[in-house]
């Protein structure tokens, strides 16, 4: 009996035989992460797919096609990224009201949640850009003397000095920044709409797309002003100059004029 007694295994064997079991195929994991969270995520990612390409089919396959690899009316949508998404309809230039040399900007046809969905759709498609949160487009503690510099070497030769906007060739233009999101902006700087190029994060790191939001919401802002009076329109030397040629070169041939039709007068008295 004494014998029979030592060979009973121990009550708590079993359950190390399970654990390590479960060590072995990785069920261990499995059986103690939070996978609730992951899958609830992961239905509520692929729910919104589902919605954007229903939405996609209805506004926008008709010129990008139908898988997004676009035609000859509109350019491929695989691996622009949710921030392209965002940009152009989140702004109103898509869907566009009819070809053109640029799609202006308009009014927003979809709710931001409708946005999110398309967004989710052409992201599926293929990596890109992905749209930011609040906190990076913020301009919290910004250096908006930076950002002015940057904004000066990178931004004013198509937008003026202090965003005003400005035309470019084939009937493009660099549309006005006064006004626009933030948000707006920073996607603009990663994806390089239209004709601007684009400023990912491993040339312009996010700090100094930061810097020159910071910059362009102060100068465009209602306690902005200008020192040197006069502004013109803030467009910058072309404006200057051409008001230097029409007023002070027209006042300069009143002027001569004027001493002319006095000298004939005083040799004829």
């Amino acid at each position: 009996m004494k014998k029979l007694s030592a060979r009973r295994r121990h009550p708590l064997a079993a359950v190390v035989v399970l654990l390590l079991a479960l060590a072995a195929t990785g069920g261990l994991y499995a059986a103690f992460a939070p996978a609730g969270k992951a899958q609830a995520d992961d239905t509520s990612q692929s729910l919104a797919i589902s919605e954007g390409k229903k939405l996609f089919s209805v506004g926008c396959a008709s010129c990008h096609g139908m898988g997004g690899q676009g035609t000859s009316d509109g350019p491929s949508l695989v691996g622009v990224g949710s921030a392209a998404v965002d940009f152009q309809v989140g702004t109103g230039r898509m869907p566009a009201q009819q070809p053109g040399a640029q799609v202006p900007k308009k009014k927003v046809i979809y709710s931001q949640g409708e946005i999110d969905q398309l967004a989710a759709y052409v992201a599926s498609l293929g990596a890109g850009p992905i749209a930011p949160t609040s906190k990076q487009y913020s301009d919290q503690g910004a250096d908006i003397a930076a950002g002015g510099d940057l904004f000066r070497t990178n931004c004013a030769q198509c937008h003026n000095f202090t965003g005003e906007g400005g035309a470019l060739t084939h009937g493009k233009y660099a549309p006005s920044l006064e006004g626009v999101d933030p948000k707006h902006i920073y996607e603009a700087m990663q994806t390089g709409p239209q004709s601007m190029p684009n400023f990912p994060d491993t040339t312009m790191p996010e700090k100094q797309k930061q810097n020159i939001i910071a910059y362009i919401k102060t100068v465009n802002g209602d306690n902005s002003a200008s020192e040197g009076g006069l502004k013109l329109g803030g467009l910058g030397p072309v404006s200057e100059g051409l008001f230097g040629w029409i007023f002070g070169l027209g006042a300069l041939i009143a002027v001569a004029i004027w001493v002319a039709a006095h000298t004939a007068k005083a040799k004829k008295s």
